[in-house]
């Protein structure tokens, strides 16, 4: 069995050099059977420790196309482990509004995980497609103020890895990979905001936050008693950053900000599939959602202008929010997008 495996099931620190052969080992076929399982369920079995999760990282960076350096440095990404309750696409819109606000965002998604509807399934439904390379996403990025990036961030190991461990699902072997998701993508931003739905992996996303923040990134953590994996309106949200100037913490409390009552049921994905859920998405951006949901998308557009640096005042970042979803900015955002999609078509 490989020494990678071998480590992890033995709670043993997993160095670069391992992580490399498993790698090449992963490319050229010649994993035992069983291994790439064994090697998913070992990592979901107890988030790994600071040098096995900072090699694992590195590993798979080292395998990445070359990112055009400081391309994204100004720009902001929000993103969740999943695992939460199920929401409408809160990330989503908020990364509509902030960009409406003058934050610049390049969004990483999925399609359908642990959600009923992933982010990219529900672009695809609005008439938007993902970009597929850095190039684009840098293009789209300067004429829009926003770009989805497309699976393409993502190591091609993870998918070898699923391939590998077929027929055992995904989704049940390796939360793992959902929970460390918003890392594994390859877009360096300037800031990331991430909501972490289980508080028991903070330590390790913690350790992964750290290894963002090297190259001058800024993370912060979100969790909340709710188990939501985003900031909410409605209940208090505690916040761990991570940048190259250490660690710290600061808890968002509605009432402070000028927030007000709401629930979890306020911001359930309706039934339907991606059509209902579109539907009531649009509803957001246009200004006509429940107070729970329209607040609780102000207050993580917010966190992203703050997060950049558009501004230290979160009640005026609040308040820019409002304004966007009710003067028609979002939508104008959304459909600037739609429109370089047909001119490109």
């Amino acid at each position: 069995m490989h020494e990678a495996v071998v480590s992890l099931i033995g709670r043993a620190p997993v160095e670069l050099p391992v992580w490399r052969s498993f790698w090449d080992r992963l490319h050229c076929g010649g994993l035992l059977r069983g291994e790439a399982a064994a090697l998913l369920a070992s990592l979901s079995t107890e988030m790994p420790g600071r040098a096995t999760l900072h090699a694992l990282l590195e590993s798979l960076d080292e395998r990445r196309p070359p990112v055009p350096a400081g391309a994204f440095d100004g720009a902001v990404n929000i993103v969740g482990t999943g695992g939460g309750p199920a929401t409408f696409n809160i990330s989503t819109a908020a990364a509509l509004v902030a960009a409406a606000m003058g934050v610049p965002v390049v969004k990483t998604g999925s399609r359908a995980y642990t959600s009923r509807v992933g982010s990219l399934d529900l672009l695809t439904r609005l008439g938007i497609t993902p970009t597929t390379s850095f190039a684009q996403t840098r293009t789209v990025l300067e004429h829009c103020g926003i770009a989805f990036a497309g699976l393409f961030v993502y190591p091609r190991e993870i998918a070898l890895l699923a391939r590998a461990a077929a027929p055992l699902d995904l989704r049940v072997l390796a939360p793992f990979v959902n929970a460390l998701g918003p890392f594994l993508a390859g877009v360096p931003t300037g800031a990331q905001v991430t909501g972490v739905s289980r508080p028991r992996h903070l330590e390790g996303l913690g350790h992964a936050a750290a290894y963002a923040s090297r190259t001058g990134r800024t993370v912060w953590l979100a969790v909340n008693d709710a188990g939501a994996d985003e900031l909410l309106g409605f209940c208090a949200n505690t916040v761990h950053v991570h940048g190259r100037g250490g660690a710290g913490e600061f808890t968002l409390a509605p009432g402070p900000l000028g927030l007000g009552a709401g629930r979890l049921a306020d911001l359930a994905v309706p039934a339907g599939g991606v059509e209902h859920s579109a539907a009531l998405f649009l509803d957001v951006l246009a200004g006509r959602g429940n107070a729970a949901a329209h607040q609780t998308v102000c207050l993580n557009a917010a966190a992203l202008a703050v997060a950049g640096r558009l501004t230290g005042d979160w009640h005026r970042a609040l308040a820019a929010a409002d304004a966007a979803l009710r003067d028609g900015a979002v939508l104008a955002r959304l459909e600037r997008l739609r429109s370089l999609e047909a001119a490109h078509a």
